[in-house]
């Protein structure tokens, strides 16, 4: 029931990456870390602590450390990689395609502070665009976990996964709403509530925004089915054209350019097999700025309120 997800608390999705390498490092031998001078703003550190020896620090070298980690792939080992999500993307591109993705490398992406909620430190570092560009590459699995436990359940469950993977989180304390037992079912969508008026897939950070405008719009009588879709590719076909069936229209939420993102791929699928209309949330062709997270979601157009005005906005063409 909607009125069950409440805030726990606060804590970054970063510090769920953390605990999720600590533990799974201590459950999988194979698992090692790389990092590219960012083991503080990564949470890496208990990691380091306890196995100093499956670590691995590159510096300010991130294509060569993602060459590292194929490398180490090759020999059997499981290479958690970690630094900024621009450098984890836009910087090495050429090496996630032609040395992890072309050969199909069993390399886990991890990339912290991305999107609008880097906040301070602006434009160049908060990347907009790297849901898109990974996705994109052959036989990567794209994820974009919610909250802190949910972001540490997924960190464990992509070592079982033999494939490249991006794992994206992000930089600032953000509501936990997930439970803390948890288990991560990768390409598995979850249905947070349901509703028949219209449908929202939210991601990431916009989980949250989203429940909290489906709050809002109960208020107004508007019933919505609200999932949240951690896992962009592969995509829970099933999941996402029930959802369409029942409302006959959706909005789609990310921290992310609308362009190529998570509304790219829903908007596609229901092109092929339900078309309904769709309103899309997130960024519209532009860089962000230096600012307060939520300053910026709201600038932006990624608040709450927006989330609302969308909806109606798609029930309207209904």
């Amino acid at each position: 029931m909607l009125q069950d997800i409440v805030s726990t608390g606060k804590k970054a999705t970063r510090d769920g990456f953390g605990a999720g390498l600590l533990e799974v490092g201590r459950n999988n031998p194979d698992v090692v870390a790389l990092c590219a001078d960012l083991v503080g703003s990564l949470k890496m550190q208990d990691f380091i602590d306890e196995f100093p020896e499956r670590f691995f620090q590159v510096g300010i070298s991130e294509a060569n450390m993602m060459g590292i980690a194929a490398g180490l792939a090759t020999s059997g080992k499981i290479p958690y990689t970690g630094t900024f999500a621009n450098f984890s993307t836009g910087r090495v591109y050429d090496q996630l395609r032609q040395s992890i993705a072309y050969s199909h490398k069993n390399v886990k992406v991890c990339a912290s502070h991305a999107g609008l909620t880097l906040g301070e430190d602006g434009a160049t570092h908060q990347i907009l665009e790297d849901i898109g560009m990974t996705k994109m590459l052959p036989g990567f699995t794209v994820i974009n976990p919610c909250d802190y436990n949910q972001t540490k359940a997924a960190t464990i469950a992509i070592a079982e996964h033999e494939g490249p993977v991006y794992l994206r989180f992000g930089r600032p304390g953000w509501p936990i709403f997930t439970p803390e037992d948890q288990t991560f079912e990768i390409g598995k969508a979850l249905h947070l509530a349901e509703g028949s008026d219209v449908s929202i897939f939210a991601t990431g950070h916009m989980v949250w925004q989203s429940v909290e405008a489906a709050k809002e719009l109960a208020k107004e009588g508007i019933s919505v089915d609200l999932i949240n879709i951690h896992t962009i590719k592969p995509l829970d076909e099933a999941a996402v054209l029930t959802s369409l069936a029942k409302t006959g229209c959706a909005v789609t939420a990310e921290e992310h350019q609308i362009a190529g993102g998570l509304g790219g791929s829903i908007a596609q699928l229901a092109a092929n097999k339900q078309p309904v209309p769709l309103e899309f949330v997130g960024v519209n062709d532009s860089f962000g700025e230096s600012g307060k997270p939520i300053d910026l979601l709201n600038k932006y157009g990624l608040g709450v309120s927006d989330v609302v005005a969308a909806v109606k906005r798609v029930l309207d063409r209904t």
